[in-house]
């Protein structure tokens, strides 16, 4: 299998969709952050100082969809019809889940739009928390969902 970000010299190039179907196109990306005890106390109880970190996360994450080919250079622009990013907090980490979900209609898909707001939404969480725990960890991000176009369904195991 070639990868498709490549022309035969081997320089990468911006996949050329034109000849592509227009289909619904869905995917959803997670991750985690996982932090001290007691910046999850801090973040679950609602007394960072930077305010509601969960809220602003979820705002970040929904810009980072939105921004994605300002970010991935190869990335097309899409008309990205919705985007949903929902941030649990989980005692087990402990630290916070996170998972987006990217929805469009066009000529390719938005799994790139899918990770980028789960990264934007671990980085924001990290960036209001970082002044009493610098050692919180983002990790585990992947693509869980991606459906519509040629290539059809891959669901993560």
């Amino acid at each position: 299998m070639a990868l498709t970000h490549f022309d035969a010299k081997g320089q990468a190039h911006m996949v050329d969709v034109t000849e592509k179907q227009i289909t619904d196109r869905v995917a959803v990306a997670a991750g985690y952050i996982r932090m001290a005890p007691e910046t999850f106390d801090l973040i679950s109880e609602g007394r960072a100082k930077k305010g509601d970190v969960l809220g602003v996360a979820r705002l970040a994450g929904i810009m980072g969809a939105k921004k994605t080919p300002d970010l991935i250079p190869l990335c097309h622009p899409l008309p990205i019809t919705r985007v949903a990013v929902e941030l649990t907090l989980d005692p087990s980490l402990p630290g916070v889940q996170v998972e987006a979900t990217v929805k469009t209609t066009g000529q390719t898909g938005v799994e790139m739009e899918a990770l980028t707001a789960v990264t934007t939404a671990a980085l924001t969480v990290y960036d209001m928390a970082k002044a009493v725990d610098k050692a919180m960890e983002i990790g585990g991000v992947r693509v869980l969902l991606k459906d519509g176009g040629k290539s059809g369904r891959y669901e993560a195991e």
